[in-house]
């Protein structure tokens, strides 16, 4: 009899499991109901289609996204591997063209003959009913998840189907950016730049100071050392990188606001007609993807200290720091359009058009995308999944992706592998006639030490008031010994005890 286990959704959880099944040598089933069907969010025939930012968050290890994004390199993620190939700035975050993500994903998996790619809506073309009693089936399903499919997973849980809402934020054409007014820059690399410098200056005072006690020989040196020094600095900044100009340093456009320009906007935003829906009356909103006028109504200031604080930046126009600064990240590789940051919106497709062209900057903007809202459906996991996202009730079924209450890309592909790892390992083991308890021993349980196992934990552990829970320190162990109050260096620990105890089984 042929071998082969199923993976339902070809989402970015779905297109990885599928890929870490066919590594193993084992024939993958891969449903995915587009093109035959289409959500509200999504747009193209590709596989593992980004509907909201592009951004896969922090590239940095001391960020508890980018350690996650690290430990799936070290794995061999498909996904992470193609998220770093397509590539674009994004400052210390990692974010793809999104476009040129999905068409090498679906290249991969189409072209890899382990992978059969089959056409159908779940819960009406075919039941994962009938699926499971044939292969062991990985649910990977997330946002927007079709009517009847959500059903059926509703009967096979015995559960209601939760949901919250998020959103995603409007993109624009480069342009049609007034460059008189914005400007090139990444904030945390031009406020190092301005520390450093600060730095240097103190430095040389000290210096300064120190050779007033010397003789006039010695002071002499100095005023020629500082001579030097102030020259050196003077190269230094003539070197440094122009706000003006994009480059490496400064990958993301700013667009500043004095106070009259912010008042202005903040009281369009509050009033501004937003898409009304009887199911949106009683949805609960994931905080990471706050809509911005929700997020607006919240008080005045909000905004400018959130998604539009001005620091790290001075207006090339004035030398001063703006009031507030409304961000645009690179959507593609040919940098010709841009999102906009933090943007993500429930406004009406003409209130977006006339709201946020009133940011400076965007006066004539090109809008080739608006921002929309969607609902993400996931299940109570703790009282259902164990840690390798086996349903306890049929261990043959798992599930990935947002369905599980893990929030977020990275953190979906994580879901994806696991589960993979775990229903090959189940299908080995199956070969050989093991009873349940030998094969329950044998699972593939990632250390809790890594955020990886980490998510895997917190998903399958008993909590009434459970919700979506993204990549974060929080739920790793603390480290043993005395406390680390410097967070960046109790960060890199982390991260290192994490990569040294990647996988246990």
């Amino acid at each position: 009899m042929e071998q082969y286990i199923n993976v339902i959704g070809g989402g970015l959880a779905g297109t990885e499991a599928a890929y870490q099944i066919a590594k193993k040598g084992i024939k993958v089933k891969l449903y995915e109901m587009k093109p035959q069907k289409h959500t509200p969010a999504h747009n193209s025939n590709d596989l593992a289609e980004i509907v909201c930012s592009n951004s896969l968050k922090s590239n940095l290890i001391t960020n508890a996204c980018g350690l996650l994004k690290e430990e799936l390199r070290k794995l061999d993620s498909l996904l992470i591997k193609i998220a770093d190939e397509t590539k674009v700035p994004a400052g210390q975050a990692l974010a793809v063209d999104r476009e040129q993500f999905s068409k090498k994903v679906t290249e991969q998996i189409k072209n890899n003959p382990l992978i059969e790619t089959i056409t159908a809506e779940i819960g009406k073309d075919i039941s994962i009913k009938d699926l499971s009693k044939e292969a062991i089936t990985i649910i990977a399903t997330g946002p927007l998840t079709s009517e009847p499919l959500a059903k059926e997973i509703q009967e096979i849980t015995g559960q209601d189907k939760f949901y919250f809402y998020d959103a995603a934020a409007p993109i624009v054409t480069k342009e049609s950016i007034d460059f008189n007014i914005a400007f090139y820059g990444d904030r945390y690399t031009q406020e190092k730049k301005k520390e450093e410098t600060m730095e240097e200056w103190q430095k040389r005072i000290k210096e300064i100071n120190k050779s007033k006690e010397k003789t006039e020989e010695n002071i002499n040196n100095s005023e020629e050392k500082v001579e030097n020094n102030q020259e050196t600095l003077s190269n230094k900044e003539e070197n440094t990188p122009n706000i003006n100009e994009k480059n490496s340093e400064n990958s993301y456009i700013n667009l500043p606001f004095n106070q009259e320009e912010y008042e202005g906007f903040w009281k369009a935003l509050t009033e501004a007609e937003v898409v009304t829906l009887h199911e949106f009356e009683k949805r609960e909103i994931f905080e990471g993807c706050m809509p911005i006028e929700i997020m607006a109504k919240r008080g005045k200031d909000t905004l400018r200290f959130g998604p539009l604080k001005p620091v790290g930046f001075d207006d090339p126009r004035t030398g001063k720091r703006p009031y507030a600064v409304v961000q645009l990240r690179q959507d593609d590789t040919q940098a010709s359009i841009y999102n906009i940051v933090g943007f993500q919106t429930n406004l009406k497709f003409g209130e977006q058009k006339r709201v946020f062209s009133m940011i400076p900057g965007l006066e004539k903007a090109e809008f080739i995308k608006y921002g929309v809202m969607h609902r993400n459906t996931y299940i109570n996991s703790p009282t259902l999944l164990d840690q390798t996202y086996n349903l306890k009730s049929n261990t043959n079924i798992y599930f990935a992706g947002q369905i599980t209450g893990v929030e977020g890309y990275v953190e979906s592909i994580s879901s994806g592998m696991v589960a993979a790892l775990n229903a090959v390992n189940q299908l080995e083991k199956n070969r050989t006639k093991k009873t349940e308890t030998e094969k329950t021993k044998e699972k593939i349980i990632f250390s809790e030490n890594t955020i990886i196992g980490s998510l895997a934990k917190y998903i399958s552990t008993k909590n009434e008031k459970f919700q979506p829970m993204n990549a974060n320190f929080g739920i790793l162990p603390e480290l043993e010994g005395k406390k680390i109050k410097d967070k960046k260096e109790r960060y890199l620990k982390l991260a290192e005890r994490s990569l040294l105890q990647l996988i246990k089984k």
